[in-house]
């Protein structure tokens, strides 16, 4: 956890200003395909991401060192050789689970959240998941396992295989001559984020295309179909923790509302987007038909709440940065109530950017919850041997923070939805 937390600490500057020099590139060549809300979407759900992961909020349930230290058919030694098969097959086992997460109803709702925004960016890389409490697939590992590569050597490699899908997620780099044969390009990648009828459920390689091409999941950028990026069920928010489980949601109604034994079983196991015939008559949901003809979500946003929104997300950055920074000193259970506090405090913020009407009670326990962390530690976790002011600044903060959001939504916010 504190090598990850500390690892982040190097990575989250990078891909940021990397986001920011796309926002930038885009605007100067007239071409901006990052629009600010979204952005900040995504950057809040790689910041929820990312929490989970350096808390360790997930568990496998059958992990590769068990499987290393009982299965391996052979003990090598650490050489450059073991760093390539180490990636070969986490790649591997990368296309396979990709591909199961968009091929059975109950595991998109892990993979749901990457899809969801509409634009195609840098940014939208980040949109990871917080729903996967239980990593079923390690068994997709066993060819590495067998062959004896230490759980070392996949602890390095797999983060650097993960950080290595980043930069693909643009429509700025255009096809890359031979390399299209052998990796992911962003011209592979933009037809895998296409809800186009001609792109969905394609090109599910991580880093190495020909898996693609060798169990024949592959198709190429066409010349006259641009993709038209999103999921043909629109998650129609900005609040990546209820996009999270947006998904699942919907399918413990079907299964509760569905008449069928057999169906109320089946629906967790069949093709994803797939709903018993009774529910989907009697309790319809929208769905893009025609990817060419509809309506980006998008709010109203005015110059007061961009503003206040780029302060909420440059303040959470400096949260999550002292707790990654810090998570040994921090320790347990603190650890765990401060990762508490930055999911309702991106819960509150991205709540706000919906314009919800309610989003201030959201703020209101956002500031209750830090209150309570402030008064508790004393000092917000040590952070007042830092600067001995810190501290006070960020009890204002709390106090000041409700008030400013009560006001934007005073202004001129919709009422709560009741959906």
């Amino acid at each position: 956890m504190e090598t990850y937390g500390r690892i982040l600490l190097f990575a989250m500057p990078a891909f940021l200003a990397l986001v920011l020099f796309e926002k930038w590139w885009g605007w100067r060549k007239g071409n901006d395909t990052v629009r600010t809300m979204d952005m900040i979407a995504s950057l809040s759900s790689g910041i929820t991401n990312s929490t989970k992961d350096v808390l360790g909020l997930s568990i496998a349930v059958l992990s590769y060192d068990w499987m290393v230290n009982h299965w391996a058919l052979f003990q090598i030694n650490s050489t450059i050789l073991i760093y390539i098969i180490a990636f070969i097959a986490l790649d591997l086992t990368g296309y396979l689970v990709h591909r199961i997460d968009h091929e059975i109803n109950f595991f998109w709702n892990a993979h749901l959240i990457h899809h969801s925004s509409e634009e195609f960016n840098l940014a939208c890389a980040l949109r990871q998941s917080i729903s996967t409490f239980f990593r079923l697939f390690t068994i997709f590992l066993l060819p590495a396992a067998l062959l004896g590569v230490p759980t070392q050597v996949i602890a390095i490699v797999a983060p650097l295989h993960l950080f290595a899908q980043f930069w693909y997620h643009t429509q700025h780099i255009h096809k890359l001559g031979w390399l299209e044969n052998i990796i992911v390009t962003p011209s592979h990648h933009r037809v895998h984020h296409a809800l186009n009828p001609e792109y969905l459920d394609k090109n599910y390689g991580q880093i190495f295309i020909f898996w693609d091409k060798w169990f024949g999941t592959f198709q190429e950028e066409l010349p006259t179909i641009k993709p038209v990026y999103g999921i043909t069920r629109p998650v129609q928010t900005w609040n990546p923790i209820k996009i999270n489980f947006t998904h699942i949601a919907l399918l413990i109604k079907d299964a509760w509302h569905t008449k069928k034994l057999i169906d109320k079983i089946r629906i967790w196991f069949m093709p994803t987007g797939w709903r018993p015939s009774d529910v989907s008559n009697q309790y319809p949901i929208y769905k893009i038909d025609d990817p060419y003809h509809f309506q980006k979500y998008d709010t109203m946003n005015n110059k007061w709440l961009t503003t206040w929104t780029w302060i909420q997300i440059s303040i959470l950055l400096l949260f999550i940065s002292y707790l990654f920074g810090n998570i040994a000193t921090i320790g347990s259970p603190g650890m765990f109530f401060y990762g508490a506090f930055i999911y309702v405090y991106v819960y509150a913020f991205t709540d706000l950017m919906d314009e919800n009407a309610n989003a201030w009670i959201w703020e209101m326990s956002k500031s209750v919850v830090g209150i309570i962390l402030l008064y508790t530690t004393k000092d917000w976790f040590g952070i007042g041997n830092i600067w001995a002011a810190l501290p006070y600044m960020i009890a204002a903060y709390f106090v000041v923070s409700p008030i400013i959001v009560f006001q934007l939504a005073k202004a001129n916010f919709k009422a709560p939805s009741m959906a």
